[in-house]
């Protein structure tokens, strides 16, 4: 450690606070062409993945393994949701303070290298980065990666996804918040609902099971439209995931709003008394069920009411290169400023280590998350 403190010292663009604490607290390639995408994955894909042993980076002193990183790459979206940014919006990261493909590329291939089985790419929204068909391609094709996932918004998704699926995209999560074009207007503050319909059906089309559907449940706003949602299991390999409203920067977070767990569960069972508990993994964030002759399935995010720290196995890439260990803490770490500054991989790895150590045994209580500082979620990445 002694050494990395060095290093982060000799280092002109780190300022003496970073090297004296790792996690601190907030206060370019251009898109390949077709032909091009193509040589490059095909010439990737030549070597076989290989399994990674485990490395103790990725343990914290909990002992929990985290083999899930999430990571964003952009912080610009084509969407205003209201539960996701301000109304006057957010200040932007600039472009050259953003990390590049080939940092993205080397940053993650350093976790996969370590024992990280399973990549979710989010943002903002990540299909309206330029290269993030070329972005796929690398990342599908490190040795060790399991699952190449992505959560989108789906207002540009369906015409990309057929190309993204080739470029090794093997799991999507659209989000959509109500099934009433202008209740979606409102919410999210631009036009849409359409298309992002017709992306659910693209992903079913191309052979996605399931299609999972992100939906945040907001009293007096689209509460009323639990069922629905779950009859769109009956016909459609499609995952509804009800999420309980989390507060964020900016997002006027208020208890009244919130729709818990057990309120939303008894509106399903009421209506749909056939719905049946799925066993869950160990690591699973949601609590799922199936309802019987049902093609799909429904599950519920508890982040509020029924925490899942305990089994917690994910981190967070932000894009302008800010490690986060916990979605809900505010403490981060750059991984860019010693990256751009000549860092090895084993000396980024020791910054990734202690970073994970230093993580929690849980989040705080609903109440303490309201009222501690946050970066907005346009921020952190969905």
């Amino acid at each position: 450690m002694p050494k990395i403190i060095g290093w982060l010292l000799g280092c002109r663009r780190f300022r003496p606070s970073i090297a004296l604490d790792f996690i601190h607290h907030r206060g370019n390639n251009a898109v390949a062409a077709s032909k091009g995408l193509s040589t490059l994955c095909d010439a990737i894909q030549e070597e076989a993945p290989k399994e990674n042993l485990v490395s103790d980076m990725l343990v914290d002193s909990f002992g929990r393994l985290h083999t899930y990183l999430r990571i964003s790459l952009t912080e610009r979206c084509n969407l205003r949701c209201q539960y996701c940014m301000p109304a006057e919006g957010v200040e932007l990261t600039p472009n050259p303070r953003l990390l590049s493909q080939d940092e993205i590329v080397r940053v993650a291939n350093l976790f996969v290298s370590s024992g990280v089985t399973k990549i979710r790419l989010t943002g903002g929204e990540p299909t309206i980065r330029k290269d993030v068909e070329e972005i796929c391609c690398r990342l599908s094709n490190l040795p060790g990666l399991k699952t190449l996932a992505m959560t989108t918004n789906g207002i540009i998704l369906a015409n990309k996804l057929p190309r993204l699926k080739e470029c090794g995209l093997g799991s999507i999560n659209i989000s959509l918040d109500t099934l009433v074009p202008a209740k979606f207007e409102f919410m999210t503050r631009r036009k849409g609902h359409e298309r992002v319909l017709k992306s659910i059906d693209t992903a079913i089309e191309l052979g996605y099971n399931p299609v999972k559907v992100n939906c945040v449940v907001m009293r007096g706003f689209n509460d009323d439209e639990i069922c629905d949602f779950v009859q769109l299991t009956r016909e459609k390999p499609i995952n509804i995931r009800f999420i309980e409203f989390m507060p964020f920067d900016g997002n006027i977070w208020n208890v009244k709003k919130l729709v818990p767990y057990a309120e939303m569960l008894d509106t399903v069972v009421k209506n749909f008394p056939k719905l049946e508990r799925i066993v869950d993994a160990p690591t699973e964030t949601a609590k799922n069920f199936r309802v019987d002759d049902h093609q799909g399935t429904v599950s519920f995010i508890t982040s509020m009411t029924e925490h899942f720290c305990a089994g917690c196995n994910r981190l967070r890439l932000l894009a302008d290169g800010n490690f986060k260990v916990c979605l809900f803490g505010p403490s981060e770490v750059s991984l860019r400023d010693p990256l751009r500054c000549g860092a090895t991989n084993d000396e980024l790895k020791h910054i990734i280590g202690a970073a994970v150590k230093k993580k929690k045994k849980a989040h705080a209580g609903m109440f303490d998350l309201a009222s501690t500082p946050n970066r907005p979620m346009i921020h952190i990445g969905g």
